[in-house]
């Protein structure tokens, strides 16, 4: 299948979403497994997560995929829609992995942003962003030294946190047949 998307970007403000005076920002981590063939699902660790970072568009460093949070559409939409427009990849998107208040770097506006765990599925060769934009995959390591906001760096922490709880989950789950997450 061959995916089909608009080559342009949402742009303007008119249908951004506030609460409390903070606007309200969305976005993912997108991330994919090297797995080796032969390796059991047990066996896989951090050093097999990839992460896609994106270059800023103000070229100062790289950060995960985040962008306004309109009103005419949904939380998740959002986030799916900013990852495809600014790093040019489709996946699904995973539960929350928490919620920050931060103030921008550059002006004195303040933020509530939410952030997600996306995983690829497919990566575009042509996306909207792609001429304004560099991507990176890189392991998890490489992108907590190179991501330049703290509020990423701790939705990175946790998502790595919650697939290596997951894989105890999972490891637990085939000892004793049961999972404590049902």
């Amino acid at each position: 299948m061959v995916a089909v998307v608009a080559l342009v970007s949402r742009t303007g403000r008119h249908l951004q979403r506030y609460r409390k005076g903070l606007r309200q920002v969305v976005g993912c981590i997108p991330y994919k497994f090297n797995k080796v063939i032969g390796q059991t699902v047990s066996e896989i660790n951090e050093e097999d997560l990839q992460v896609l970072v994106i270059s800023s568009q103000k070229g100062k460093g790289m950060l995960f995929p985040k962008g306004g949070w309109e009103t005419d559409e949904s939380i998740i939409e959002a986030a799916s829609r900013e990852t495809l427009e600014e790093a040019g990849v489709i996946g699904t998107v995973e539960c929350e992995l928490g919620k920050w208040n931060f103030k921008s770097k550059s002006n004195d506006t303040y933020y509530e942003g939410y952030m997600f765990p996306l995983r690829v599925q497919e990566q575009l060769d042509i996306w909207p962003e792609k001429n304004v934009r560099d991507r990176v995959w890189m392991s998890v390591s490489e992108a907590r030294k190179i991501c330049q906001h703290w509020w990423m760096k701790e939705a990175l922490d946790r998502l790595v946190q919650r697939l290596t709880s997951q894989q105890q989950e999972e490891d637990e789950k085939n000892i004793t047949g049961t999972c404590s997450l049902c």
